[in-house]
């Protein structure tokens, strides 16, 4: 088959791009740096000419609802009309678990307006719900460390591997549209704080950690809010066995 993945040059979409080649398919990548702007439209007709499925793994850092709501919505809206005007059969959406449960965060509003589009939009479609990635902890530390002080919330989650998620999302790109597939999540949960904790140390790197609900992700955020709904599937990789590659 021939798939186009959008955001190939993130961390999600490379890993993705990988896992279609290694299976064999051959890939299109569609990235701003690659002079493809989803946002502006321009050159998605040629991209996607002759591509069976797309697989959307953009992502925005935008702190903005508004904002990041205008990113999402300009590109899927733009990438789902080339789509249909090429002939895709497939549209295949990497988007949150529990992505209706989060109110007030600009991410979420952003993923919620991506499925809305994807859902009523006129290629065929399926939606990966997944969990916070195994390095998510370490970003989000990173976003807040001044001066060797991170602030970071006491979440419980339930990470998955970055590469577990890019084989489901080229997995579920070669085969039928499935509509809003089952969550994906790892085999274990974890707290936040001791994530970005273990992280920081097998990366060397010495980080005061201040547990806060202060910053962009509030209580809304606790207890179950983020962990996978009944029947998810469940991903090989644990933090542990990611730790050891980092």
């Amino acid at each position: 088959m021939r798939i186009a993945v959008a955001g190939a040059t993130g961390n999600i979409g490379a890993l993705t791009v990988a896992a279609l080649e290694k299976a064999g398919h051959g890939v299109v990548r569609i990235s701003r740096s690659l002079g493809v702007d989803l946002v502006a439209g321009g050159g998605l007709d040629e991209a996607l000419t002759g591509v069976d499925a797309v697989v959307d793994a953009t992502n925005s850092t935008a702190a903005d609802p508004a904002e990041t709501v205008a990113f999402f919505g300009a590109a899927t809206g733009n990438l789902l009309a080339a789509e249909e005007r090429t002939g895709v059969r497939h549209h295949v959406l990497l988007s949150i678990a529990g992505v209706d449960r989060v109110e007030g965060n600009a991410h979420y509003a952003g993923k919620r307006e991506q499925e809305r589009l994807v859902t009523a939009g006129p290629v065929p479609w399926s939606i990966v719900p997944a969990t916070q990635f195994h390095d998510f902890a370490a970003m989000i530390a990173g976003w807040t460390e001044q001066d060797g002080v991170a602030a970071i919330p006491p979440l419980l989650v339930q990470p998955v591997a970055p590469a577990d998620v890019a084989d489901v999302l080229a997995e579920v790109a070669a085969g039928t549209p499935q509509g809003r597939c089952p969550d994906l999540a790892g085999p274990e949960t974890q707290d936040l704080v001791d994530m970005a904790r273990r992280t920081n140390e097998a990366r060397g790197r010495a980080v005061k950690l201040v547990p806060t609900w202060a910053g962009l992700f509030g209580p809304e955020m606790a207890g179950n809010a983020l962990l996978p709904g009944e029947g998810a599937r469940i991903a090989p990789t644990t933090f542990d066995e990611w730790l050891a590659t980092v």
